[in-house]
């Protein structure tokens, strides 16, 4: 016999002696600490996605096997690890508490309590990796969420079930689209998520201080993983939300989740990957980023009526440099989405708010998605809109224009300044479709185009005062029936007649 084979042996037998079984344990030893991620051997048994235990409680998510290493993610203070260290698997796989215990609450990435109001009493649980419904489950979007936004509800709509795509340069006003629909969904029975990824604190403070001020906080959950957190919580976060979610839908609630944004998840995706050396491709990302982006967003949906009728609305953000929509990560997000709300660098700081790009952007959904209402007012604006600024490209070349080409210059200017609108102040359907009803029949033509901002906040003040039944029956009927045309037409004569707004004064 050999020495190494007795000496085997003798290590065999004191182990039997001493009564331990490895089989009832399984542990692993920390090879490395790099930044967030550690790699371990020594495992025997360990699942991806199965959540480990460090020495003072610190937990991580195996997101790498290999033959003879592991490789996990750390979701608490990875300084606190040692080479050497043993790490035990827990046989789970990662799930976070859900429920309404949650609701009005700022979590941070692993769904632990950030706002000091105490922790989470819940006692649900729900896995954060879960496969998306399957088309047997579903049923086709055909109910509006409405965003409060005029340019998104009347050109671009979005479905409750949809994934739309806020995409657009840093600065040009993607958050602002997503909190003012936030808050648009008050007293509307409908839950929102929005999970924060790589921004400053001072924004999630400021976030959470505007929801708060609105009263929208009651139906609000921010996740939250920042700038200052690890790379392990900006990946994990977007997927804690979605969770946080699809408990809501799964109830047979309407729940909208945003990620704000996945360029940066991209990024922290990114930098785990190489740091456990995978092979990088374009731009540095691993292959399977396109993955990472699809098993999120596919879980958006709506479940058929038999599944209880839930829905999951998504609106990812990504951020793009110099308006370049082609880049990698852009494209890919855009791919897997039913649809893009493009907004543009120049349109903001030329003054239009939002600025969005009526000729790039899309909703694959379309007028399925609109009330009756919506749909009567603005079903061939979004074309209008698009032709005015091909004209208007040209026409600053044109020394003489025909009378046709003017009045459609004209008018898509005034429809153009209609559809500015201050950010946190989203409209209910009936002021929305009052106000493009007017422009749509020709009643702004007289009006000069500065003056536009100032008829629209006087008309609906006017239409509260003096047809207060018709902005009734529109919010709840969600239908513009022709008796509601003509006592319109009337109203607004009447207005014209009362109010100058050439020089913005009433007549005297």
């Amino acid at each position: 016999m050999k020495i190494t084979d007795s000496f085997i042996k003798e290590i065999e037998n004191q182990l039997i002696g001493s009564k331990i079984d490895l089989k009832e344990e399984n542990v692993g030893t920390v090879d490395q600490i790099l930044d967030g991620v550690v790699i371990l051997s020594g495992f025997s048994d360990v699942a991806y996605g199965e959540v480990i235990t460090f020495p003072n409680q610190v937990k991580g998510m195996v997101v790498d096997l290999r033959e003879d290493e592991v490789g996990a993610i750390v979701f608490g203070d990875y300084t606190t690890i040692r080479e050497g260290d043993r790490a035990k698997g827990t046989g789970a796989i990662l799930s976070v508490p859900v429920g309404s215990a949650c609701m009005g609450r700022v979590l941070d990435g692993f769904a632990r309590p950030i706002d000091g109001q105490g922790s989470i009493n819940s006692d649900k649980t729900y896995p954060v990796e879960r496969i998306a419904p399957g088309v047997i489950y579903r049923q086709s979007v055909n109910t509006p969420l409405q965003t409060g936004i005029k340019a998104i509800d009347g050109l671009i709509p979005i479905g409750r079930g949809q994934r739309e795509l806020i995409i657009g340069d840093r600065g040009v006003g993607k958050s602002t689209i997503a909190i003012d629909t936030i808050l648009n969904q008050k007293d509307q029975n409908i839950v929102c998520v929005y999970a924060v990824i790589g921004q400053r604190s001072s924004k999630v403070a400021a976030v959470y201080d505007l929801l708060k001020k609105k009263g929208a906080m009651e139906y609000t959950t921010i996740i939250a993983a920042t700038s200052s957190d690890s790379a392990s919580l900006q990946y994990i976060a977007p997927y804690v939300a979605c969770t946080l979610g699809e408990y809501f839908m799964d109830k047979g609630k309407d729940v909208l989740v945003i990620y704000d944004d996945l360029t940066k998840h991209a990024w922290a995706y990114r930098q785990i990957s190489l740091i456990l050396r995978r092979p990088s491709g374009r731009e540095a990302y691993p292959g399977d980023i396109f993955y990472l982006h699809s098993r999120l967003l596919e879980r958006a949906c709506r479940l058929d009526k038999q599944m209880g009728g839930g829905s999951l609305t998504a609106l990812p953000i990504i951020e793009t440099q110099e308006g370049d929509v082609s880049s990698y990560i852009p494209t890919n997000v855009i791919s897997i989405t039913d649809g893009q709300i493009f907004l543009e660098a120049d349109l903001f700081n030329s003054g239009v708010r939002p600025a969005i790009n009526v000729g790039i952007s899309v909703s694959r959904v379309g007028s399925a998605a609109q009330t009756k209402a919506m749909k009567h007012v603005a079903g061939g604006l979004k074309f209008d809109l698009a032709q005015y600024r091909e004209i208007a490209a040209f026409s600053q070349f044109e020394s003489e224009l025909d009378s046709a080409t003017r009045k459609l210059l004209d008018r898509g200017a005034r429809m153009t300044e209609l559809l500015k609108q201050k950010k946190n102040e989203p409209l209910t359907l009936a002021q929305q479709v009052l106000i493009l009803w007017v422009g749509t029949q020709g009643y702004l033509d007289t009006i000069p185009t500065i003056q536009i901002t100032h008829f629209e906040e006087r008309f609906i003040s006017y239409c509260t005062l003096k047809a207060s039944n018709i902005i009734h029956e529109i919010n709840d009927l969600k239908l513009l029936n022709p008796q509601h045309e003509e006592k319109l037409h009337a109203l607004v004569k009447d207005f014209l007649k009362t109010y100058e707004f050439t020089s913005g004064t009433k007549k005297n």
